[in-house]
Protein backbone atom coordinates (compact mmCIF):
# COMPACT_ATOMS: atom_id res chain seq x y z
CA UNK A 1 0.00 0.00 0.00
CA UNK A 2 1.18 3.48 -0.80
CA UNK A 3 2.95 4.97 2.47
CA UNK A 4 1.11 8.64 3.01
CA UNK A 5 3.43 11.00 4.00
CA UNK A 6 2.50 13.95 5.45
CA UNK A 7 3.97 16.91 3.95
CA UNK A 8 3.98 20.52 4.94
CA UNK A 9 3.97 23.16 1.73
CA UNK A 10 4.32 26.61 0.93
CA UNK A 11 0.95 27.18 -1.39
CA UNK A 12 1.78 29.88 -4.56
CA UNK A 13 -0.79 31.63 -6.38
CA UNK A 14 -0.06 34.14 -9.13
CA UNK A 15 -2.86 37.55 -9.56
CA UNK A 16 -2.54 39.64 -13.09
CA UNK A 17 -1.86 42.59 -11.72
CA UNK A 18 -5.56 44.63 -11.70
CA UNK A 19 -7.31 41.59 -11.08
CA UNK A 20 -9.04 41.05 -7.86
CA UNK A 21 -6.77 39.38 -5.15
CA UNK A 22 -9.43 37.90 -3.14
CA UNK A 23 -10.21 35.86 -5.79
CA UNK A 24 -6.77 34.76 -5.84
CA UNK A 25 -6.66 34.34 -1.95
CA UNK A 26 -10.19 31.95 -2.22
CA UNK A 27 -8.53 29.84 -4.69
CA UNK A 28 -5.55 29.15 -2.50
CA UNK A 29 -7.66 28.70 0.58
CA UNK A 30 -9.63 25.90 -1.36
CA UNK A 31 -6.32 24.54 -2.82
CA UNK A 32 -5.15 24.29 1.09
CA UNK A 33 -8.46 22.07 1.60
CA UNK A 34 -7.29 20.17 -0.78
CA UNK A 35 -3.79 19.94 0.06
CA UNK A 36 -5.27 18.50 3.68
CA UNK A 37 -7.41 15.97 1.93
CA UNK A 38 -4.06 14.63 -0.15
CA UNK A 39 -2.50 14.58 3.65
CA UNK A 40 -0.52 17.29 3.51
CA UNK A 41 -0.32 20.88 5.77
CA UNK A 42 -0.38 24.54 4.87
CA UNK A 43 2.73 25.83 6.21
CA UNK A 44 2.22 29.22 4.31
CA UNK A 45 0.54 30.98 1.05
CA UNK A 46 2.33 33.34 -1.06
CA UNK A 47 0.86 35.51 -3.58
CA UNK A 48 2.83 36.99 -6.93
CA UNK A 49 0.93 39.67 -8.46
CA UNK A 50 2.56 40.06 -12.19
CA UNK A 51 0.99 41.02 -15.24
CA UNK A 52 2.07 38.01 -17.37
CA UNK A 53 3.20 34.45 -15.72
CA UNK A 54 7.19 34.46 -16.17
CA UNK A 55 7.27 31.57 -19.26
CA UNK A 56 10.53 30.14 -17.30
CA UNK A 57 9.10 30.06 -13.43
CA UNK A 58 5.71 31.39 -13.82
CA UNK A 59 6.74 34.00 -10.68
CA UNK A 60 9.81 35.55 -11.57
CA UNK A 61 13.24 35.39 -10.26
CA UNK A 62 12.72 37.87 -7.31
CA UNK A 63 9.74 36.08 -6.18
CA UNK A 64 11.62 32.30 -6.63
CA UNK A 65 15.04 33.52 -4.26
CA UNK A 66 11.61 34.99 -1.80
CA UNK A 67 10.31 31.13 -2.33
CA UNK A 68 14.07 29.61 -1.78
CA UNK A 69 14.88 31.43 1.66
CA UNK A 70 11.46 30.90 3.21
CA UNK A 71 11.57 26.88 2.25
CA UNK A 72 15.09 26.72 3.26
CA UNK A 73 14.45 28.60 6.29
CA UNK A 74 11.57 26.18 7.68
CA UNK A 75 12.67 22.82 6.14
CA UNK A 76 10.14 22.96 3.63
CA UNK A 77 10.30 20.35 0.93
CA UNK A 78 6.98 20.52 -1.00
CA UNK A 79 5.11 23.79 -2.75
CA UNK A 80 2.21 23.57 -4.32
CA UNK A 81 1.35 26.57 -7.45
CA UNK A 82 -2.56 26.64 -7.71
CA UNK A 83 -2.14 27.40 -11.86
CA UNK A 84 -0.59 24.66 -14.15
CA UNK A 85 3.26 24.37 -14.84
CA UNK A 86 4.64 23.36 -17.62
CA UNK A 87 7.31 20.41 -17.42
CA UNK A 88 10.02 22.91 -18.01
CA UNK A 89 8.50 25.56 -15.17
CA UNK A 90 8.03 22.64 -12.71
CA UNK A 91 11.99 21.80 -13.71
CA UNK A 92 13.38 25.10 -13.49
CA UNK A 93 11.80 25.84 -10.13
CA UNK A 94 12.76 22.86 -8.71
CA UNK A 95 16.72 23.18 -9.72
CA UNK A 96 16.24 26.80 -8.39
CA UNK A 97 15.11 25.71 -5.07
CA UNK A 98 16.81 22.58 -4.41
CA UNK A 99 15.48 19.77 -2.89
CA UNK A 100 12.20 20.85 -2.92
CA UNK A 101 9.29 19.24 -4.54
CA UNK A 102 6.98 21.16 -7.18
CA UNK A 103 3.56 20.21 -8.31
CA UNK A 104 0.76 22.26 -9.41
CA UNK A 105 -3.32 22.26 -9.09
CA UNK A 106 -3.95 19.52 -11.78
CA UNK A 107 -1.15 17.01 -10.08
CA UNK A 108 -2.83 17.76 -6.58
CA UNK A 109 -6.06 16.78 -7.69
CA UNK A 110 -5.17 13.84 -9.64
CA UNK A 111 -3.00 12.90 -6.25
CA UNK A 112 -6.37 13.02 -4.48
CA UNK A 113 -8.33 10.61 -7.15
CA UNK A 114 -5.58 8.70 -7.29
CA UNK A 115 -6.18 8.05 -3.20
CA UNK A 116 -10.07 7.69 -3.64
CA UNK A 117 -10.59 5.82 -6.78
CA UNK A 118 -12.02 2.11 -5.75
CA UNK A 119 -13.43 0.70 -9.15
CA UNK A 120 -11.41 -0.52 -11.64
CA UNK A 121 -12.55 1.94 -14.15
CA UNK A 122 -11.58 4.50 -11.87
CA UNK A 123 -8.38 3.96 -11.26
CA UNK A 124 -7.59 3.06 -14.62
CA UNK A 125 -9.20 6.55 -15.67
CA UNK A 126 -6.82 8.21 -12.96
CA UNK A 127 -3.75 6.15 -14.33
CA UNK A 128 -4.18 7.50 -17.70
CA UNK A 129 -5.12 10.76 -16.86
CA UNK A 130 -1.58 10.83 -14.50
CA UNK A 131 0.06 9.41 -17.44
CA UNK A 132 -0.78 11.76 -19.90
CA UNK A 133 -0.46 15.20 -17.30
CA UNK A 134 1.95 13.94 -14.43
CA UNK A 135 4.33 11.44 -16.02
CA UNK A 136 5.70 13.57 -18.30
CA UNK A 137 6.65 16.38 -15.55
CA UNK A 138 8.07 13.60 -13.67
CA UNK A 139 10.24 12.51 -16.33
CA UNK A 140 14.12 12.79 -15.63
CA UNK A 141 13.80 13.28 -12.19
CA UNK A 142 16.04 9.68 -11.38
CA UNK A 143 16.86 9.60 -7.92
CA UNK A 144 15.08 11.87 -6.62
CA UNK A 145 12.14 10.31 -8.23
CA UNK A 146 12.91 7.30 -6.05
CA UNK A 147 13.65 10.11 -3.14
CA UNK A 148 10.33 11.28 -3.45
CA UNK A 149 7.86 7.80 -3.55
CA UNK A 150 5.02 7.92 -1.58
CA UNK A 151 4.96 12.03 -1.48
CA UNK A 152 1.86 14.04 -2.95
CA UNK A 153 1.86 14.37 -6.47
CA UNK A 154 3.54 11.28 -7.14
CA UNK A 155 0.98 8.31 -6.16
CA UNK A 156 -0.48 6.13 -8.51
CA UNK A 157 -4.36 5.21 -8.26
CA UNK A 158 -4.49 2.12 -5.63
CA UNK A 159 -1.31 0.06 -4.61
CA UNK A 160 0.69 1.14 -8.00
CA UNK A 161 3.54 3.00 -8.74
CA UNK A 162 2.83 5.45 -11.00
CA UNK A 163 5.01 4.72 -14.11
CA UNK A 164 7.46 7.39 -15.22
CA UNK A 165 10.00 5.72 -18.03
CA UNK A 166 9.72 7.51 -20.53
CA UNK A 167 10.11 3.66 -22.90
CA UNK A 168 7.15 2.41 -21.54
CA UNK A 169 4.08 5.43 -21.10
CA UNK A 170 2.81 5.26 -24.83
CA UNK A 171 2.49 1.38 -24.34
CA UNK A 172 0.92 1.25 -20.95
CA UNK A 173 -1.28 4.51 -21.85
CA UNK A 174 -2.57 2.46 -25.26
CA UNK A 175 -3.75 -0.43 -23.10
CA UNK A 176 -5.50 1.76 -20.54
CA UNK A 177 -7.60 3.56 -23.58
CA UNK A 178 -8.13 -0.40 -25.27
CA UNK A 179 -9.29 -1.55 -21.63
CA UNK A 180 -11.42 1.95 -20.76
CA UNK A 181 -12.97 1.66 -24.35
CA UNK A 182 -14.38 -1.75 -23.43
CA UNK A 183 -15.53 -0.55 -20.08
CA UNK A 184 -17.15 2.10 -21.66
CA UNK A 185 -19.43 -0.44 -23.71
CA UNK A 186 -20.30 -2.30 -20.23
CA UNK A 187 -21.31 1.04 -18.76
CA UNK A 188 -23.32 1.62 -21.82
CA UNK A 189 -25.03 -1.89 -21.77
CA UNK A 190 -26.04 -0.82 -18.38
CA UNK A 191 -27.25 2.48 -19.31
CA UNK A 192 -29.26 0.94 -21.87
CA UNK A 193 -30.68 -1.72 -19.03
CA UNK A 194 -31.38 0.97 -16.70
CA UNK A 195 -33.34 2.99 -19.89
CA UNK A 196 -35.23 -0.25 -20.39
CA UNK A 197 -36.61 0.03 -16.76
CA UNK A 198 -38.71 2.33 -17.49
CA UNK A 199 -37.73 4.61 -14.12
CA UNK A 200 -36.70 8.14 -14.52
CA UNK A 201 -32.85 9.29 -13.52
CA UNK A 202 -32.10 11.31 -11.18
CA UNK A 203 -28.70 12.43 -10.88
CA UNK A 204 -26.68 14.21 -7.37
CA UNK A 205 -24.39 16.78 -8.77
CA UNK A 206 -22.77 19.99 -7.35
CA UNK A 207 -19.87 21.26 -5.46
CA UNK A 208 -17.38 18.69 -3.93
CA UNK A 209 -17.85 18.27 -0.52
CA UNK A 210 -21.32 20.04 -0.45
CA UNK A 211 -22.51 16.68 1.13
CA UNK A 212 -23.36 14.56 -2.04
CA UNK A 213 -22.75 10.69 -0.46
CA UNK A 214 -24.53 11.88 2.41
CA UNK A 215 -27.63 12.43 0.99
CA UNK A 216 -27.68 9.50 -1.16
CA UNK A 217 -26.69 7.81 2.15
CA UNK A 218 -30.07 9.24 3.70
CA UNK A 219 -32.36 8.15 1.24
CA UNK A 220 -31.48 4.75 0.07
CA UNK A 221 -28.71 3.31 2.58
CA UNK A 222 -26.22 2.65 0.12
CA UNK A 223 -23.32 2.83 1.93
CA UNK A 224 -21.24 5.46 -0.01
CA UNK A 225 -18.07 6.92 1.92
CA UNK A 226 -19.16 9.86 3.32
CA UNK A 227 -16.06 12.43 4.47
CA UNK A 228 -15.29 15.91 5.09
CA UNK A 229 -13.25 15.77 2.38
CA UNK A 230 -12.96 17.00 -0.97
CA UNK A 231 -13.35 14.40 -3.63
CA UNK A 232 -14.45 12.14 -1.20
CA UNK A 233 -16.81 10.43 -4.17
CA UNK A 234 -14.97 9.24 -7.37
CA UNK A 235 -16.75 6.43 -8.50
CA UNK A 236 -20.47 7.13 -9.62
CA UNK A 237 -23.21 5.34 -7.27
CA UNK A 238 -26.41 4.11 -8.66
CA UNK A 239 -29.48 3.19 -6.37
CA UNK A 240 -33.42 2.59 -6.66
CA UNK A 241 -35.18 5.40 -4.41
CA UNK A 242 -39.34 4.93 -4.53
CA UNK A 243 -40.83 8.56 -3.36
CA UNK A 244 -43.69 9.36 -1.07
CA UNK A 245 -46.26 8.76 -4.07
CA UNK A 246 -44.93 5.78 -4.96
CA UNK A 247 -43.19 6.60 -7.92
CA UNK A 248 -39.66 4.96 -8.14
CA UNK A 249 -36.24 6.95 -9.46
CA UNK A 250 -32.57 6.14 -10.31
CA UNK A 251 -30.88 7.97 -7.99
CA UNK A 252 -26.86 8.90 -8.73
CA UNK A 253 -23.96 10.07 -6.87
CA UNK A 254 -21.80 12.23 -8.98
CA UNK A 255 -17.78 13.03 -9.00
CA UNK A 256 -17.61 16.97 -7.15
CA UNK A 257 -17.05 20.26 -9.09
CA UNK A 258 -14.13 22.42 -8.30
CA UNK A 259 -13.40 26.13 -9.35
CA UNK A 260 -10.59 25.90 -11.74
CA UNK A 261 -11.09 22.08 -12.61
CA UNK A 262 -8.73 22.12 -15.45
CA UNK A 263 -10.26 20.77 -19.19
CA UNK A 264 -7.88 17.73 -19.28
CA UNK A 265 -9.66 16.26 -16.13
CA UNK A 266 -13.19 16.66 -17.33
CA UNK A 267 -11.71 15.38 -21.08
CA UNK A 268 -9.85 12.51 -18.64
CA UNK A 269 -13.33 11.77 -16.13
CA UNK A 270 -15.81 12.65 -19.01
CA UNK A 271 -17.71 8.52 -19.23
CA UNK A 272 -17.99 9.62 -15.51
CA UNK A 273 -19.13 12.63 -15.89
CA UNK A 274 -21.82 12.07 -18.79
CA UNK A 275 -23.65 9.51 -16.04
CA UNK A 276 -25.35 13.04 -15.66
CA UNK A 277 -26.18 13.66 -19.17
CA UNK A 278 -28.00 10.39 -19.09
CA UNK A 279 -30.47 11.85 -16.04
CA UNK A 280 -33.79 12.65 -16.59
CA UNK A 281 -33.57 15.52 -13.64
CA UNK A 282 -30.55 17.01 -11.93
CA UNK A 283 -30.69 17.62 -7.99
CA UNK A 284 -27.61 20.45 -7.77
CA UNK A 285 -26.42 19.71 -4.28
CA UNK A 286 -24.96 23.35 -2.40
CA UNK A 287 -23.64 24.38 1.32
CA UNK A 288 -25.84 27.00 2.70
CA UNK A 289 -23.65 27.46 5.43
CA UNK A 290 -20.23 27.73 3.29
CA UNK A 291 -19.84 31.83 2.48
CA UNK A 292 -18.56 30.49 -0.65
CA UNK A 293 -22.13 29.18 -1.80
CA UNK A 294 -23.24 31.37 -4.64
CA UNK A 295 -19.66 30.86 -6.40
CA UNK A 296 -19.94 27.42 -5.71
CA UNK A 297 -23.21 27.08 -7.34
CA UNK A 298 -22.01 29.24 -10.10
CA UNK A 299 -19.27 26.87 -11.41
CA UNK A 300 -21.55 24.49 -10.83
CA UNK A 301 -23.70 25.39 -13.11
CA UNK A 302 -21.14 26.33 -16.05
CA UNK A 303 -19.72 22.77 -15.70
CA UNK A 304 -23.27 21.17 -15.80
CA UNK A 305 -23.71 23.71 -19.03
CA UNK A 306 -20.33 23.20 -20.30
CA UNK A 307 -21.18 18.86 -20.31
CA UNK A 308 -23.65 19.63 -22.28
CA UNK A 309 -26.72 18.75 -19.80
CA UNK A 310 -27.75 22.54 -18.96
CA UNK A 311 -31.25 21.85 -20.63
CA UNK A 312 -32.31 19.10 -17.80
CA UNK A 313 -34.84 19.95 -15.44
CA UNK A 314 -33.02 20.71 -11.86
CA UNK A 315 -33.98 20.71 -8.13
CA UNK A 316 -31.35 23.31 -6.21
CA UNK A 317 -31.03 21.51 -2.80
CA UNK A 318 -29.51 23.93 0.20
CA UNK A 319 -27.46 21.30 2.28
CA UNK A 320 -26.42 22.04 5.67
CA UNK A 321 -28.97 24.70 6.13
CA UNK A 322 -29.00 23.69 10.05
CA UNK A 323 -25.26 25.05 10.23
CA UNK A 324 -25.53 28.22 8.01
CA UNK A 325 -25.77 31.56 10.28
CA UNK A 326 -28.95 34.03 9.68
CA UNK A 327 -28.50 35.34 5.98
CA UNK A 328 -25.16 33.40 5.16
CA UNK A 329 -25.38 32.45 2.12
CA UNK A 330 -28.97 31.82 2.17
CA UNK A 331 -29.78 32.58 -1.72
CA UNK A 332 -32.62 30.59 -2.99
CA UNK A 333 -33.63 33.46 -4.89
CA UNK A 334 -30.73 33.15 -7.15
CA UNK A 335 -32.30 29.61 -8.20
CA UNK A 336 -35.95 28.50 -8.77
CA UNK A 337 -36.98 25.43 -7.65
CA UNK A 338 -34.86 25.39 -3.77
CA UNK A 339 -35.28 23.70 -0.96
CA UNK A 340 -33.05 23.74 2.45
CA UNK A 341 -32.36 20.57 4.00
CA UNK A 342 -29.83 18.69 6.23
CA UNK A 343 -28.84 15.51 4.69
CA UNK A 344 -27.52 14.45 8.34
CA UNK A 345 -30.41 15.33 10.52
CA UNK A 346 -32.93 15.19 8.00
CA UNK A 347 -34.14 18.68 7.95
CA UNK A 348 -36.55 19.52 5.02
CA UNK A 349 -36.40 15.99 3.75
CA UNK A 350 -40.17 15.84 3.26
CA UNK A 351 -39.83 18.92 1.16
CA UNK A 352 -37.18 17.64 -0.84
CA UNK A 353 -38.51 14.66 -1.95
CA UNK A 354 -42.29 16.11 -2.60
CA UNK A 355 -40.44 18.76 -4.78
CA UNK A 356 -38.36 15.87 -6.64
CA UNK A 357 -41.65 13.30 -7.25
CA UNK A 358 -43.38 16.71 -8.45
CA UNK A 359 -40.59 16.86 -11.46
CA UNK A 360 -40.41 12.89 -11.93
CA UNK A 361 -44.02 13.20 -12.30
CA UNK A 362 -44.26 16.03 -14.40
CA UNK A 363 -46.50 15.83 -17.29
CA UNK A 364 -47.42 12.23 -16.67
CA UNK A 365 -51.43 11.38 -17.44
CA UNK A 366 -53.86 8.90 -16.25
CA UNK A 367 -54.90 7.54 -19.73
CA UNK A 368 -56.70 4.88 -21.65
CA UNK A 369 -55.09 2.48 -23.95
CA UNK A 370 -56.54 0.32 -26.65
CA UNK A 371 -54.25 -2.54 -27.82
CA UNK A 372 -55.20 -5.72 -30.26
CA UNK A 373 -54.96 -8.97 -29.11
CA UNK A 374 -52.09 -9.89 -31.08
CA UNK A 375 -50.21 -7.08 -30.15
CA UNK A 376 -49.50 -8.24 -26.15
CA UNK A 377 -45.62 -7.17 -26.40
CA UNK A 378 -47.32 -3.79 -26.17
CA UNK A 379 -48.96 -4.25 -22.92
CA UNK A 380 -45.59 -6.02 -21.44
CA UNK A 381 -44.00 -2.60 -22.46
CA UNK A 382 -46.66 -0.77 -21.25
CA UNK A 383 -45.65 -2.34 -17.43
CA UNK A 384 -42.28 -1.50 -18.00
CA UNK A 385 -42.38 2.20 -18.89
CA UNK A 386 -46.01 3.03 -17.18
CA UNK A 387 -48.03 2.84 -13.92
CA UNK A 388 -51.12 0.19 -15.17
CA UNK A 389 -54.07 0.39 -12.75
CA UNK A 390 -56.48 -1.35 -14.56
CA UNK A 391 -57.05 -4.21 -17.88
CA UNK A 392 -60.23 -5.30 -19.18
CA UNK A 393 -59.76 -8.02 -22.07
CA UNK A 394 -62.30 -7.62 -24.92
CA UNK A 395 -62.70 -10.01 -28.12
CA UNK A 396 -59.73 -8.19 -29.88
CA UNK A 397 -58.15 -6.05 -27.63
CA UNK A 398 -57.17 -5.20 -24.32
CA UNK A 399 -58.59 -1.68 -22.75
CA UNK A 400 -55.71 -0.96 -20.22
CA UNK A 401 -55.90 2.60 -17.78
CA UNK A 402 -52.65 3.81 -17.09
CA UNK A 403 -50.46 6.18 -16.09
CA UNK A 404 -47.80 7.68 -18.73
CA UNK A 405 -45.08 10.19 -18.33
CA UNK A 406 -44.36 12.33 -21.70
CA UNK A 407 -42.11 10.07 -22.94
CA UNK A 408 -44.03 6.52 -22.44
CA UNK A 409 -47.16 9.24 -24.43
CA UNK A 410 -45.08 9.67 -27.04
CA UNK A 411 -43.96 5.47 -27.35
CA UNK A 412 -47.32 4.57 -27.16
CA UNK A 413 -49.29 7.48 -28.87
CA UNK A 414 -50.98 5.12 -31.43
CA UNK A 415 -53.00 2.85 -28.84
CA UNK A 416 -53.88 6.32 -26.77
CA UNK A 417 -57.74 6.59 -27.38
Amino acid sequence: MNEQIISDAVLVGVAKKGSDSGECERSLDELARLLDTAGGRTFAKMIQSKENEDPRTCIGSGKLEELKNLCSDNDIHLVVFDTELSPSQIRNIEDALDEVDVIDRSMLILDIFALHATTAEGKLQVELAQLRYTAPRLIGKGKQLSRQEGRIGTRGPGESKLETDRRHLAARAAALEAALHEMERTRSTMRAARERSGLKKVAIVGYTNAGKSTLLNRLTDAGVLAENKLFATLDPTTRRLELPGGTEVLLSDTVGFIRKLPHHLVRAFRSTLDELCYADILVVLADASDSECAEQLRVTDSLIAQLGAGDKPVLYAFNKADLAEDGMALISGEAQNAVFISAKTGMGMDRFLDMLEALATAGTRRLTLHIPMAEQGVLNQLYRFATVEDVHYEDDRVTVTAVLDSRAQGMFKDFIV
